[in-house]
């Protein structure tokens, strides 16, 4: 069985609380911090980088969760301080190199995931489902944090399940990012995910240790 994991979006996070934030997270046994990078060309905005990346891995013992929203991944995936258990995902949507990017993270030792766009089919992954180590499905369009989940999200975390275990890849994981809440966290780990991307909708509101303690309860002891 997949184990379950959280991910906070450090797009979320106050930077002026930064060294505090990612001490609670060690202390609470986080397992991923997710890096939105966002070129404001693919994504809608601009968000983190390379030496926001650097910092973190320089100063926080917790693997990275490098989210390439960006044209062209496989000329930024170098830039990058990736490292056995980091993940790394792109956009079957940025590239027409997807298999460059997927063997340029893994030669770092890092694990290597494609992500869904709401509005592209499972059927992106069938060519690529031998090498990958997970899919990152969107629940919302990607760009800016406080959006709702789209309709159709739990159906495709499902369908995503349903691809990779008839593949021979249970051992493939599932993440999902967007309007992850305590709600909806039920619901997609139900459905088959097993990473959740959290934000503003269960994590960077109030006291962060007693939040990340009622997703657990809520979420993984459903």
């Amino acid at each position: 069985m997949l184990q379950d994991k959280l991910s906070p979006s450090m797009m979320c996070a106050s930077f002026f609380e930064l060294a505090a934030q990612t001490a609670t997270f060690e202390k609470n046994g986080i397992e991923l911090l997710h890096i939105d990078v966002m070129d404001g060309s693919f994504a809608p905005n601009f968000a983190l980088g390379v030496d926001f990346a650097r910092q973190l891995k320089q100063n926080c013992y917790i693997p990275l969760d490098i989210h390439l929203m960006v044209r062209e991944p496989e000329k930024h995936i170098p830039s990058f301080p990736i490292a056995e258990g980091d993940i790394v995902s792109v956009h079957i949507e940025s590239t027409d190199k997807p298999r460059e990017c997927i063997e340029a993270i893994k030669s770092r030792g890092a694990r290597a995931f494609i992500v869904l766009n709401p509005e592209t089919p499972t059927s992106a992954l069938s060519e690529l489902l031998p090498l990958i180590d997970g899919v990152l499905i969107m629940a919302v369009n990607p760009g800016f944090a406080g959006q709702k989940m789209l309709p159709g999200t739990i159906e495709k975390i499902a369908e995503t399940r349903r691809l990779l275990d008839e593949a021979g890849r249970g051992d493939a994981e599932i993440e999902v990012d967007g309007n992850v809440s305590i709600e909806n966290g039920i619901r997609m780990r139900g459905a088959g995910a097993n990473i959740f991307v959290l934000g503003t909708a269960a994590l960077f509101r109030g006291d962060l240790e007693a939040n990340i303690h009622a997703f657990r309860d809520e979420v993984f002891g459903s």
